[in-house]
């Protein structure tokens, strides 16, 4: 859940604004109840009031088959994060691999699609962060592909993909999107943030409506969420959760 100390958070790309933690709070409550009401089971890491990046859990683990990745995050302000990330996927009965110093890797920068991991190459993910997590998942069938990323915190703040493998993202934020065979460019930046729910719905962000109507032609369901206190500190749909299917 949210930490009181939200407003704290690590900021990269954005200025600084206020944040409203009682909305904030009714957010991610509405975020937790659309993921209820598709069919996942909720499970909440223990809160963690003084670290105030907290809630972007996606940063602390990766799932790569049935084992969680336990990340070792660029900003040294969030790595005490990973302990209670890693203790429930213990809890759930996940396989554990970890990334060690000196690399670093932010979850927010992996991309998977089909059997390929798309790695950000950025400010919080290092080589030797892709080295390890090429490593890893190699040993669990899947390629890792290295990609630049100067123009948005993490790969998944400018790119994500449909069900279909088609990638999505705003090309202000895309630092060659040639990289992608299949691009899809959206009309609004958040429009580039997408959760797969299943093989034909989508989560994506209530400020992104063009966006949502396009992949809704598409044949797509999608469910949209108000996270606009998170994306005030440079968080989307997919940093608050990961899915393990």
């Amino acid at each position: 859940m949210p930490s009181s100390r939200l407003a704290e958070g690590e900021l990269t790309h954005q200025e600084r604004v206020p944040v409203d933690m009682d909305l904030a709070d009714a957010q991610w409550e509405a975020y937790v109840e659309a993921l209820r009401a598709e069919g996942f089971t909720p499970v909440d890491v223990p809160p963690a009031d003084e670290l105030a990046d907290s809630v972007f859990i996606e940063d602390a683990l990766v799932m790569v088959g049935d084992t969680a990745v336990v990340t070792r995050p660029g900003a040294e302000s969030r790595r005490p994060e990973i302990e209670a990330a890693e203790q429930t996927a213990r809890e759930l009965g996940l396989r554990i691999e970890r990334i060690v110093e000196p690399g670093t890797l932010d979850g927010g920068d992996v991309l998977p699609i089909g059997d390929v991991l798309y790695v950000g190459r950025g400010g919080r993910t290092n080589a030797e962060g892709i080295r390890q997590l090429r490593a890893i998942a190699r040993r669990h069938g899947r390629d890792v592909v290295a990609v630049p990323v100067t123009k948005a915190l993490h790969l998944k703040s400018a790119v994500t993909a449909l069900p279909d493998g088609t990638v999505v993202g705003h090309p202000s934020l895309i630092d060659d999107v040639s990289m992608w065979r299949n691009f899809l460019p959206m009309p609004e930046v958040e429009g580039g943030h997408v959760v797969v729910l299943s093989d034909d719905a989508v989560l994506m962000a209530a400020s992104a409506p063009q966006s949502a109507e396009l992949i809704r032609s598409l044949g797509y369901r999608v469910v949209t969420v108000d996270i606009s206190e998170f994306e005030k500190l440079e968080g989307c749909v997919t940093c608050l959760s990961v899915l393990v299917r």
